[in-house]
């Protein structure tokens, strides 16, 4: 197992090894833990469940996680923002008088555009366009 795990995320090469990168693994699940509870409580301020609320924070923590361990072989731990959580439930919801569900939906759709955007060379001609210095 060990040596599966060396060869494939190539630990050696990086100067470290498994003793190490559980250590930092159990380190950053401590530190990012709050957030499976803190998210649904307040996402529930909006009106949602708290019970299918903490599920889906912990699957999206979960398989963007491995997304990017796995795939992109780089160690990150990604979990929803809590800053856009608040801004969702106090300045959306709470504040401009949405209901979540109408909230939710424009979530949906500009997480679509920015993917979209992001997939096509449409973010290359903006970057190269509006912003040439942070091409060069």
């Amino acid at each position: 197992m060990t040596g599966t795990l060396e060869r494939w995320f190539g630990l050696s090469e990086r100067g470290s090894d498994v003793r190490t990168e559980v250590t930092a693994g159990v380190t950053t699940f401590l530190t990012m833990v709050y957030i499976a509870f803190v998210n649904p409580s307040i996402l529930s301020e909006a009106g949602m469940t708290f019970g299918p609320v903490f599920v889906a924070t912990c699957l999206a923590t979960a398989f963007a996680t491995l997304v990017m361990g796995l795939y992109a072989n780089y160690p990150i731990a990604l979990a929803p923002g809590m800053g856009l959580n608040a801004f969702f439930t106090y300045g959306v919801v709470l504040g401009m008088g949405y209901p979540w569900e109408v909230a939710l939906g424009a979530v949906f759709v500009s997480g679509t555009l920015f993917v979209t955007l992001s997939v096509l060379p449409v973010r290359r001609w903006i970057s190269e366009t509006r912003m040439p210095q942070a091409t060069a």
